[in-house]
């Protein structure tokens, strides 16, 4: 099976399922097992990406009214490389290279396109199962799958008994965006009360009041595709809202900055980590699996 993945977390799903040595191409943003930033990248981000987060915004929004590219697909590598399956994704047309982006780059001389359409936990799992069905290793996702679900349990059960600390997690600081999608779902794995955010709805703006008349204990800042460092420049704008040194977060110390791209926005088998962070910053808690932080007060 020859593969090239445009999705970070389809990467990820495919090394886990122990087919690592398939994979001949990956997207711009795939970094997760380390070594995948060896493959030759078949995608690039379509503009300028390290402008503030307010013209990233203005951006995205012209295109996709203009019904211009988020992203450059190289067709001429990816046909080089001959694949038998190109995984993409379908649950966000910003976020991701999609299956039109694919089709209108002519690039699809392969027997498959898969797209993953993750807006859930369990459709983490199914996505995995997909994959793993793709791959013909069903019985490798079935155990990946078990495990995840084995190590969020055992935070649960950790953190059980402790009182569920309110938060917000912000996926975008201007305009502001709350966690939706998965998101709420890894918050209650970690035995928090998430003030803004609904299960299994994709996230949107909201108006800055919202999060000053929630106030909660705990604030987490997660971009979407931003590391720890690009998450913690945020701050200085965070810092000239209205109201930002009055919140109960702020005065308590209770803000943290985290890999919104590898943790937080990724539909992928992190996730497990992701609640690990969530349970660490409300309560605490300690993994003895975890080796990368990904967060920073």
């Amino acid at each position: 099976m020859r593969v090239v993945s445009l999705l970070a977390s389809g990467t990820e799903i495919v090394c886990a399922l122990g087919a690592g040595d398939s994979l001949l191409g990956r997207s711009h943003e795939c970094d997760n097992p380390e070594w995948v930033r060896r493959l030759p990248a078949c995608s690039t981000p379509a503009f300028d990406v390290n402008v503030s987060s307010a013209e990233i915004d203005a951006e995205v929004r012209r295109r996709i009214r203009t019904g211009e590219p988020l992203y450059h697909i190289n067709t001429d590598l990816i046909r080089s490389l001959n694949p038998d399956l190109i995984i993409t994704q379908a649950h966000c047309e910003v976020c991701a290279v999609t299956p039109s982006d694919v089709q209108r780059s002519n690039c699809v001389v392969v027997s498959e396109v898969l797209a993953l359409v993750a807006g859930s936990v369990a459709g983490i799992y199914d996505d995995i199962r997909n994959v793993a069905r793709s791959l013909r290793r069903e019985c490798a996702g079935e155990a990946l799958i078990e495990e995840m679900a084995s190590r969020i349990c055992a935070v649960k059960e950790a953190v059980r008994g402790t009182r569920p600390p309110t938060v917000v997690i912000l996926e975008w600081t201007d305009p502001i965006f709350a966690v939706g999608n998965w998101g709420p779902e890894l918050v209650e794995a970690a035995n928090g009360k998430l003030l803004i955010g609904e299960k299994g709805k994709h996230s949107a703006a909201i108006d800055w009041q919202q999060v000053r008349d929630a106030d909660p204990e705990y604030l987490i800042v997660a971009p979407c595709g931003f590391d720890l460092a690009r998450s913690r420049n945020e701050l200085p704008h965070l810092q000239s809202l209205p109201g930002w040194f009055g919140l109960r977060a702020v005065k308590e110390g209770h803000v943290t900055f985290a890999d919104g791209n590898k943790y937080f926005n990724r539909s992928g088998i992190t996730i497990v980590d992701t609640v690990e962070m969530i349970a660490k910053i409300l309560h605490g808690y300690r993994s003895a699996d975890a080796q990368d932080p990904g967060i920073a007060c």
